[in-house]
């Protein structure tokens, strides 16, 4: 069974002090005096049992047991004043909690957000990158972008980006092939994958390339994994189109074949219905409806 938790203030002492690396600095963060600190951190190794700084004259460090735990606490505390500052600024109604796939974060929103913050700066909003399920009220969460069908039982779900799924590579990789390559020479080349293997078999089936094995090449976890490898020239990708407009537009990245392989499934925004009640969701809404759009 474990014992009972330390003092918050004892832990407030040892946290400050592990950062600065000095009681005096702590002391004056947490205004109280030097010795103050000092005996909440004796009282703490005291009901620990372990030093967690050494003493040295007019300087302390941390033991290994005093990085071990400081590393813990601060993640702790970081965690705790994250989400004090999001309860704040929900209870202000200036927040927007929105959990998306890592991929749509990585590749679609993040370039776009700074947009949305420049017209509404006043507006904070929270990016979760997760494939989990979740309760809206439970979690915390205003709105959703998931990719599927759009069929969520008791949601309002709105189509926002289709799939299109398009060969990519480097220009390196697109030279080579030339100006007007068949899809057949992909035989040549390392096919990428993420977890949805089978679309390679899709893609070439819909492309007639009949000499290229579907099957071959690296299977990554996620598209992020497949997206970094074809970055370094390990071979071409399946990539959603409007995830790589802007590097396909500047030249980064090459789709050298026209084909691209549509599918029924989309990214969906989804959400309850009294999530537009609050004024700073509504406008991520239709800021979002919009980038989607143009």
């Amino acid at each position: 069974m474990a014992g009972p938790l330390p003092s918050l203030s004892a832990l407030r002492a040892f946290e400050a002090t592990a950062r600065h690396l000095s009681m005096t600095q702590a002391a004056h963060e947490l205004h109280v005096t030097p010795g103050a600190v000092s005996l909440q951190i004796r009282d703490l190794e005291a009901s620990l049992g372990v030093s967690l700084f050494e003493r040295r004259t007019r300087q302390i460090l941390l033991t290994p047991e005093g990085r071990d735990y400081f590393a813990t606490l601060r993640t702790a505390f970081q965690l705790v004043r994250e989400a004090t500052a999001s309860l704040t600024a929900r209870r202000r109604g200036n927040a927007v909690a929105l959990t998306c796939t890592a991929g749509f974060a990585t590749h679609w929103l993040l370039p776009r957000l700074q947009r949305f913050e420049d017209t509404h700066p006043d507006i904070d909003v929270r990016i979760s990158a997760s494939h989990r399920m979740f309760d809206f009220e439970r979690d915390g969460i205003d709105l959703a972008i998931r990719h599927g069908l759009g069929a969520y039982e008791g949601l309002i779900s709105e189509r926002l980006v289709d799939d299109e799924l398009v060969p990519v590579c480097t220009p390196v990789i697109a030279a080579t092939l030339g100006a007007d390559p068949s899809p057949d020479q992909l035989a040549e080349y390392q096919l990428i994958h993420d977890v949805y293997r089978r679309d390679w078999q899709l893609w070439l089936a819909a492309a007639d390339a009949t000499k290229v094995d579907a099957s071959r090449g690296p299977i990554f976890s996620d598209g992020n994994g497949a997206f970094e490898a074809m970055k370094s020239g390990f071979g071409v990708a399946l990539m959603r189109r409007s995830f790589i407009e802007k590097e396909l537009v500047e030249g980064r990245l090459v789709a050298p074949f026209p084909l691209g392989l549509t599918s029924k499934l989309a990214y969906h925004l989804v959400y309850p219905g009294t999530a537009l009640e609050r004024p700073a969701v509504a406008a991520f809404r239709r800021w979002l409806l919009s980038e989607a759009k143009a």
